[in-house]
């Protein structure tokens, strides 16, 4: 399928999920796009193939279920109503709608709530180590904050916020490259309770409107014409908890793991705190939260020299981009510094991260407050790392606070 050798690199190894930059590096210096058999797709290695792959039209997401033999419903609604799953016209209209829902204030109005919410759990993180011993910061902090953002955004009352990290956690293992049917049932499970939970909440917010997204995008549904259908909304409130939180989670695991194993880069924003957003986004540039994206084409596109035909798939791996040293000058360097960083952590054209305002004002308040509040943490033990590759996350991150 490529003039290249075949691409010797298995996606699920421990070690290529452990540390897979020196491998995209040695991928890169062979070629900027090569044949994958595993996955019986393209992958690129450079910036510029990747960036090309998010913007091309002749690239599109198209759904279609990876197991026709094995029927999921509940995960298949969730899909096939995506923002993220579908092309103009359609996500044209869908990420209008959204867009303008995000528009009217939501971000701006959580600003405060985020930093209330990140010092909540701060309370929790010094509650744990004041005796000196570890404390996970991934189970402590990490990982709830998002997901509270994320249910004040939707308008998901308070008591029933633990329900949704493991609907998230089930769905989301759908998008590895090694998945076990026991995976497979547990995501249906998690797809169907998710969508019923939605509806439910819906049929309140209706009866009920509030100050918050859930609201604004009945307000479309109901509108003349109905501009946006139920199972869209649906499908939309799950993206926004899927995709927004666990991206989050992932980049404040694996960026302070970065700046804790880096005390240069953590002593440098200590004591310039105004460094906080440009962190930031080193933080997602060096170690991607999310490291690969599916397209298919419609029609045969070139994309690094190579012709991809129509009804095939090529990937942007977003990690490999993003340490490309033909755009990021010394690409394996943690500088949070870094005033020139055009990474692709958040997408580019019309799959550009929607919340990403949201994302940036939720990472720069997780991380400013974690350094206020924590001015001598460290790591206790080396961060434990989660097992799957296109998700790239920290399963453990004890410290000492």
């Amino acid at each position: 399928m490529s003039a290249h050798p075949a691409l010797d690199l298995d996606l699920t190894s421990p070690d290529v999920v452990a540390d897979p930059y020196p491998r995209f590096a040695a991928a890169r210096a062979v070629a900027p796009v090569q044949w994958h058999e595993r996955t019986g797709m393209w992958l690129t290695f450079s910036h510029a193939a990747a960036n090309a792959v998010l913007r091309v039209r002749t690239l599109g997401r198209l759904w279609a279920p990876r197991w026709p033999s094995e029927p999921m419903p509940s995960f298949e609604l969730i899909h096939v109503n995506s923002l993220l799953e579908s092309e103009p016209p359609t996500h044209t209209r869908l990420r209008r709608l959204v867009a303008g829902a995000f528009a009217r204030g939501h971000v701006e109005r959580l600003r405060p709530r985020i930093a209330e919410l990140a010092g909540r759990l701060a309370d929790d993180v010094a509650a744990a180590g004041a005796d000196g011993s570890p404390v996970d910061l991934m189970a402590y902090y990490a990982e709830p904050l998002p997901v509270q953002v994320i249910a004040e955004l939707l308008g998901v009352p308070e008591s029933d916020w633990p329900l949704l990290r493991p609907w998230s956690n089930a769905i989301v293992k759908m998008y590895e490259y090694a998945v076990t049917d026991q995976q497979r049932a547990a995501a249906e499970t998690a797809s169907q309770e998710f969508v019923d939970y939605l509806r439910e909440l819906v049929a309140v917010r209706r009866r009920a409107p509030a100050d918050d997204l859930v609201s604004s995008l009945i307000a479309e549904t109901d509108a003349e014409g109905g501009r946006l259908s139920e199972d869209e909304l649906v499908t939309t409130c799950t993206l926004l908890l899927n995709a927004g939180h666990e991206a989050t989670v992932n980049v404040v695991g694996n960026g302070v793991a970065a700046l804790l194993q880096h005390p240069d880069q953590l002593a440098a924003v200590r004591a310039d705190p105004g460094l906080v957003p440009t962190a930031v986004e080193e933080l997602i540039r060096f170690d991607a939260p999310l490291q690969l994206f599916e397209r298919t084409a419609v029609a045969d596109t070139v994309i690094g020299g190579v012709t991809v035909p129509q009804g095939m798939k090529i990937a942007a791996l977003l990690g490999a981009a993003n340490r490309d040293p033909a755009v990021f000058a010394q690409p394996d360097r943690f500088d949070v510094a870094r005033a020139d960083n055009p990474h692709l952590g958040f997408g580019a054209g019309i799959h550009f991260c929607v919340g990403a305002p949201l994302a940036r004002v939720e990472l720069q308040a997780s991380l400013g407050t974690l350094l206020n509040r924590f001015p001598k943490l460290a790591l206790a033990r080396p961060p434990v790392r989660r097992p799957e590759f296109v998700l790239r996350g920290v399963r453990s991150l004890l410290v000492t606070v």
